[in-house]
């Protein structure tokens, strides 16, 4: 149970530890190749290549880089260390075979001051190359995650120390920047405590919803990325299709663990097919997703099985919401209660009540909800895909709610992050944009082709921002898909003094407008936050020109 007295929080001390592996230290330029993906093998490319010199842009270890890092300060530094391992995960009544952080699922939480130095030792003890993105955060670039863009691949038997100051309070999470890893059991939460919290609740309650297919009837996510490769050809009823395609000749990412292409037909035998047809939502815009998991969870447990929340009637609690899933988005809802959302990715909000939030992959929100008195369900509803993830929140006696339970709220009022407004101490300083880059989202299922302006991603296939402009991104959706679009190592401000946020929604055929300061040097992926899409293409990478 991911709960906390507020007493609790902040007396609350950080273990250290030291390293027991050799460290791996990256420098200068990690593309492994000309064309390499985030598992450091190389992709096709289409016939036209970035016009600027790797060289003409600020490296991840750069001076300038380094000098950016200066100006956060340097706080009380914070030690953690962090196995990846196979692991096995009794998900509350079924067992599975997985990857995990130290055998848990998920890893433990990591809790943090802003100011604070955090310094992570991770330990690789997976079969593959691993990484760690801190996802959300505004940190320095050699530290974000990102093999053979920002760092090289964590081997197996290596270990890596990650070391950064953390600036910005809130709500985030961590997890590999490798393949489809984020489809294992590797993520955790990542709180980042605010020196002087405005907020007044006696508990916090953090939630971290997935969907879970590894381990299922043979099932691994490296399976149905082979599966999905394959393209929607054989599959009927779907109702992909349309949109801008990739350039000619132009593949998709990993194909497997060992970087071998399924063959023969659109199923492997690891596993019954997982290519989900028909499923549809209204707040998505039409096709709700790719992937048909067997399980949703919450805080790693199935809905027969729930994490709970014990509290006292009149408690305040504050609830962290985290969408760590793989293709799912979750309309998400406690029963019986009204919440008060006070932030959207980890910045504050103008304070707005709701029965329900819809939240795509990567994205976060904060409420507040004064507890009643009994059993309440929370439940996230699997957007589009006819099931459902469950906790429960109890403050007195009664039955547990049972596992189909469908809160009223959940058809209430809902609240979507383009009508909440950013608190004054975070609202962006209005400004004419310096520079605006076309993010032109393409692809589609029938070819499962995704990209970016129609071509698949390289790391050395940037475009160029300078430091101190305010860029304007202009991202349109050419598809039939919804995409979740996060950007690294920056918050953008969504449109009308919405809130600022890492992560948003895109609906099909729709255009966004989002602006952001470019404050922080270096190399850094904007990228469909759907891990199928964007290890299939849906990537591509801002860079700080030099001078």
């Amino acid at each position: 149970m991911r709960t906390h007295s507020r007493r609790a929080l902040l007396g609350a001390g950080i273990a250290v530890v030291g390293s027991g592996l050799l460290a791996a230290r990256a420098t200068g330029e990690f593309s492994s190749g000309p064309h390499s993906g985030t598992d450091g093998r190389d992709h096709a490319r289409g016939p036209h290549e970035p016009h600027d010199r790797p060289s003409d842009y600020v490296a991840p270890d750069g001076p300038e880089v380094a000098d950016a890092e200066r100006k956060r300060g340097s706080g009380p530094v914070r030690e953690f260390r962090m196995t990846p391992t196979p692991a096995r995960i009794d998900l509350g009544g079924r067992t599975v075979h997985t990857w995990a952080y130290d055998d848990v699922l998920p890893g433990k939480e990591m809790r943090v001051t802003a100011g604070d130095t955090l310094a992570l030792t991770l330990a690789n003890h997976l079969p593959q190359s691993t990484s760690v993105h801190w996802h959300g955060l505004a940190l320095r670039n050699d530290m974000d995650g990102v093999p053979t863009l920002t760092q090289r691949p964590i081997m197996p038997g290596v270990s890596f120390p990650y070391r950064f100051t953390v600036t910005h309070p809130g709500t985030y999470w961590f997890h590999p920047h490798s393949r489809v890893q984020q489809d294992r059991g590797l993520y955790a939460p990542l709180i980042v405590e605010d020196p002087k919290e405005p907020l007044s609740y006696d508990r916090e309650w953090v939630i971290v919803l997935d969907d879970w297919l590894d381990g299922v009837d043979g099932s691994t996510p490296d399976d149905v990325l082979a599966e999905l490769n394959h393209g929607m050809g054989g599959h009927s009823g779907h109702g992909h299709g349309g949109g801008m395609h990739r350039d000619e000749g132009a593949t998709g990412g990993s194909d497997g663990d060992h970087g071998a292409p399924a063959t023969g037909g659109s199923r492997r035998a690891g596993g019954p097919s997982r290519v989900l047809t028909g499923s549809r939502s209204t707040l998505l815009g039409g096709d709700a997703g790719d992937v048909d998991y067997p399980f949703h969870l919450i805080n790693g447990r199935l809905a027969e099985a729930p994490d709970v929340c014990r509290a006292k009637p009149g408690d305040r609690i504050r609830i962290r919401f985290i969408n760590a899933g793989g293709d799912t988005a979750y309309r998400v809802a406690l029963g019986g209660h009204t919440m008060t959302v006070t932030h959207a990715d980890g910045f504050p909000v103008e304070h707005a009540e709701t029965d329900t939030l819809l939240l795509g992959m990567g994205e976060r929100y904060d409420v507040l909800v004064t507890a009643k008195d009994g059993v309440f369900p929370l439940t996230a509803l699997a957007e589009g895909k006819k099931h459902s993830a469950q906790a429960v929140l109890r403050t007195g006696s009664g039955r547990t709610p049972g596992r189909s339970t469908r809160p009223r709220e959940l058809d209430g009022k809902l609240l979507s992050a383009y009508r909440l407004r950013a608190a004054e101490s975070a609202r962006a300083v209005a400004r004419r944009p310096d520079r605006t880059v076309e993010l032109n989202l393409t692809g589609s299922m029938a070819k499962f082709d995704w990209a970016i302006n129609g071509r698949q991603y390289s790391p050395r296939d940037r475009t160029p921002i300078r430091a101190g402009e305010r860029v304007r991104l202009a991202i349109r959706n050419h598809t039939r898909m919804w995409h979740p679009v996060h950007i690294h190592g920056h918050h953008f401000a969504l449109p009308d003094g919405g809130p600022r946020k890492d992560s948003a929604i895109v609906l099909p055929g729709r255009r966004l407008n989002v602006e952001f300061d470019a404050d922080n040097p270096g190399l850094w992926m904007v990228h469909c936050h759907n891990v199928y899409h964007s290890e299939s293409g849906m990537m591509t990478v801002l860079g700080y020109l030099k001078g």
